[in-house]
């Protein structure tokens, strides 16, 4: 089956949740900064720091340090500098954090359909649980799979095979929508379609270059497309296209 005909056809959908889902960087970049500042170190710009998203939490910090200090953080600035970020994430972990447009629709419009959905990210249980349910998307899932809740992130595929598991369905017939290279990595470590929305966190590098099986600008478009549960396809429009 082609690519995007497996897409098309996809039995359960997962989510990446930085990036894809949710609008994340301002939040992220606050914390980042505030952890730099009790470190008597100069601020980054928040463009700088959104290039750091995708990874989870510890390379966030890492990265923001290394950029600061122009060398890698030792152990235990490291280790201070997690402590000191998560403390103020965790107070501020939705001020400006909203869902992309046409997410909330899409979600809505897939589980209309009776597909599974679940959210998969390297972000921890801690933030991720209230940052889905502030954002009105959590009733929505059927589950949702974070990092620390297997061995390895993505890149790795073992988030993806969780999540497959939980949704009740075969890797290959779970699509994963995300907005990185990591996403597609894991996807094809997994063994499942992957489409990746225009938008998001990827350092500056274009989607289309990326090796997805399908590139979106609009998830609550994509969304119409997929069959319902029982398999059965949208109808046609009048041009004989689907909608």
């Amino acid at each position: 089956m082609k690519p995007v005909a497996r897409i098309l056809a996809a039995e359960a959908v997962a989510l990446d949740l930085d990036g894809t889902l949710l609008d994340t960087a301002a939040d992220l970049a606050a914390a980042a900064n505030f952890m730099l500042a009790r470190l008597s170190l100069a601020t980054l710009p928040e463009a700088a720091i959104t290039g750091f998203i995708g990874d989870g939490m510890a390379s966030l910090v890492a990265r923001t340090l290394q950029a600061a200090l122009g060398a890698d953080p030792d152990p235990a600035l490291q280790a201070r500098g997690s402590r000191l970020f998560e403390e103020c994430y965790a107070a501020h972990l939705d001020i400006h954090t909203r869902p992309y447009p046409g997410v909330v629709e899409a979600l809505a419009t897939l589980a209309d359909k009776g597909l599974p959905l679940g959210c998969v990210t390297n972000k921890s249980r801690r933030f991720t649980v209230p940052l889905l349910e502030r954002a009105g998307v959590a009733r929505f899932l059927t589950a949702t799979v974070c990092g620390g809740d297997v061995p390895r992130k993505k890149p790795a595929p073992d988030l993806l095979l969780h999540a497959a598991r939980l949704l009740g369905v075969a890797p290959s017939a779970l699509v994963m929508v995300g907005d990185s290279a990591n996403d597609i990595l894991a996807a094809r470590a997994a063994g499942c379609p992957v489409v990746l929305v225009s938008y998001g966190y990827r350092g500056g590098a274009a989607a289309e270059t990326l090796g997805a099986d399908q590139v979106v600008d609009d998830l609550a478009a994509w969304s119409h497309t997929l069959r319902r549960a029982d398999g059965q396809c949208p109808p046609l429009a009048l041009n004989g296209t689907r909608p």
